[in-house]
Order: structure tokens, then C-alpha cells, then sequence
């Protein structure tokens, strides 16, 4: 399986196994929902190149991650983004690959829609240096 495909499931699955953020959120999406309730998180756009050394076989990914919620402030989305690190930390080996290290690139916080249904919305960008494990 490709790295990038590997590691989107384990992020996934880390993020949908931190309890401080399930408490926040109501669901981890592989990608933009169509329809959801906010709050929640989702898991974008994956970009992958070839990173590693002399035995390593690595790729380098831009992971990207979205919260969303739907209040007035942005307090439970500050407190959202808090969990998306310790979770990328907390991602096990999947399919073969394994993340060696993550650094968040940049960050944007912006009011999404207007009006009465109006909310805040953080996305995230990650490089993460991955390692096929095995």
C-alpha cells in the first residue's frame, strides 16, 4: 500500500482514538464531509515525495487536517487543535509505514459561512517523514 493511502488511515484512526478530542468533536471524516453536524475534524489532501537514506526507504507528506465547529467563538476549536499533535505522535505503524516525525508548516483560523449557522474553522498542515517499518 502507498504511504500516503497507509498513513491517512493511521492519522484517522489516532485521531479517532483520542478521547479529549472525540469529547469535542463528533466524528473524524476521511476528507471533506458533504454533510456533517459541526463539530468535527476531517483529514484532507495528502501530498507525498521520496525522502529517506542509504537502507530507509521514506517518503516525505504534506498531511493536511480541518476542524470545524459552530459557535459563536473559537474556543472549542482552539482546544481541538491542542489534540491534533499528541494524536499525529500517537499513530501506529499501518500497512507497513511508520511516521518518524511530524512539524506542523502552518496553521489558519478564519470564521467560516456567515450568518446564524456561522462557526470557525482551523486547517492544518503537517510534514510528516515517514519510514517503511519492516
Amino acid at each position: 500500500m502507498s504511504a500516503e493511502v497507509a498513513i491517512r488511515a493511521a492519522v484517522i484512526a489516532a485521531l479517532r482514538e483520542d478521547a479529549a478530542l472525540m469529547a469535542m468533536a463528533q466524528g473524524v471524516h476521511d476528507g471533506e464531509p458533504g454533510r456533517a453536524a459541526a463539530p468535527y475534524a476531517h483529514v484532507g489532501e495528502c501530498l507525498g515525495s521520496d525522502w529517506g537514506g542509504k537502507d530507509v526507504e521514506g517518503r516525505e507528506l504534506r498531511l493536511t487536517i480541518g476542524l470545524t465547529v459552530a459557535e459563536e467563538t473559537p474556543g472549542r476549536l482552539a482546544e481541538m487543535m491542542t489534540r491534533v499533535e499528541p494524536a499525529l505522535g500517537a499513530a501506529g505503524v499501518r500497512d507497513g509505514w511508520r511516521i518518524v516525525s511530524a512539524g506542523l508548516l502552518r496553521s489558519r483560523v478564519a470564521r467560516s459561512g456567515g450568518g446564524a449557522g456561522a462557526g470557525w474553522r482551523a486547517v492544518m498542515d503537517y510534514r510528516l517523514r515517514v519510514v517503511r517499518d519492516g
